[in-house]
């Protein structure tokens, strides 16, 4: 099938799969029929890279000749839609769309899903509310060999396209569970698996904590931290040291130094 045939025009803000598309990404969560919404070319070409289904992808007017290069690479279950401008603006939420958006099918992941592994090193988003941070430590534990995060209560929802553009396609990939944080903990150390937290206050120095082994390390809220009943729960408080004139390091940032030091003590 040709590019033009296999493109169907749609001229109606009412369509379903423009509604899906424009639910998902104005509540920030996955659409009625369980996809996530994406958008701009290099995040749906990781969708495709990652070996996920895509429902639908649609392309807007303007942005059709840079676009429709990935069609070739659609299975054919994938609807690929043709928007006018105006109705693609209104369904994405970005300020400069690209012109191309897709309503992708996640794997779903359970907690035994990521402590099925040898060594399992598993990142707990503990109240987490920003959506480009979390999509930084999604990013950054699969770049330093985490084996999944669990996303427990008060975290952005992982599903937000806001965390997927933020993650650059890692939570394609990376397995994510959303558990509440004090049974996700409990049903880790059941299975052996040692619990850490980040604070700045009695904390010990993350290069000088032990991090091989099977692991699990809680992230905080950008502000508050981990919550008290879950820091209390760690086996041990860990910090990123950094020049005392800087308050505190950003979520992603401090996350991610956290993993780097993971992932270099656990390769020796």
């Amino acid at each position: 099938m040709t590019e033009p045939d296999r493109l169907r025009l749609i001229e109606s803000r009412q369509n379903s799969f423009v509604k899906e598309l424009r639910s998902a990404f104005h509540n920030g969560d996955l659409a009625a029929g369980g996809e996530c919404a994406i958008e701009g070319i290099k995040l749906v070409e990781e969708a495709i890279r990652s070996g996920l289904r895509l429902s639908a992808v649609f392309i807007s007017e303007s942005g059709r000749e840079r676009a429709t290069r990935l069609l070739p690479q659609l299975g054919s279950h994938t609807e690929t839609l043709l928007l006018p401008d105006d109705i693609f603006r209104s369904a994405v939420t970005t300020e400069a769309p690209q012109g191309i958006a897709a309503l992708v099918r996640l794997k779903q992941h359970s907690l035994d899903d990521l402590v099925r592994v040898i060594e399992p090193l598993i990142i707990i988003a503990a109240g987490l509310q920003d959506p480009g941070n979390l999509g930084t430590i999604i990013r950054s534990a699969e770049a330093f060999s985490a084996t999944g995060l669990i996303a427990a209560e008060g975290t952005v929802n992982p599903f937000n396209p806001k965390v997927a553009r933020g993650s650059a396609g890692s939570i394609f990939r990376l397995p994510v569970a959303r558990t509440a944080g004090a049974a996700a903990i409990a049903a880790l150390r059941a299975r052996g698996i040692r619990i850490l937290a980040t604070s700045s206050h009695k904390s010990v120095p993350v290069q000088e904590a032990d991090l091989t082994g099977p692991l699990a390390i809680i992230i905080g809220n950008e502000g508050a931290g981990v919550p008290r009943e879950l820091l209390k729960e760690a086996d041990q408080v860990i910090r990123v040291p950094h020049a005392l004139k800087v308050e505190s390091l950003n979520a992603g940032i401090a996350a991610s130094v956290v993993l780097y030091e993971c992932e270099r003590q656990r390769s020796r």
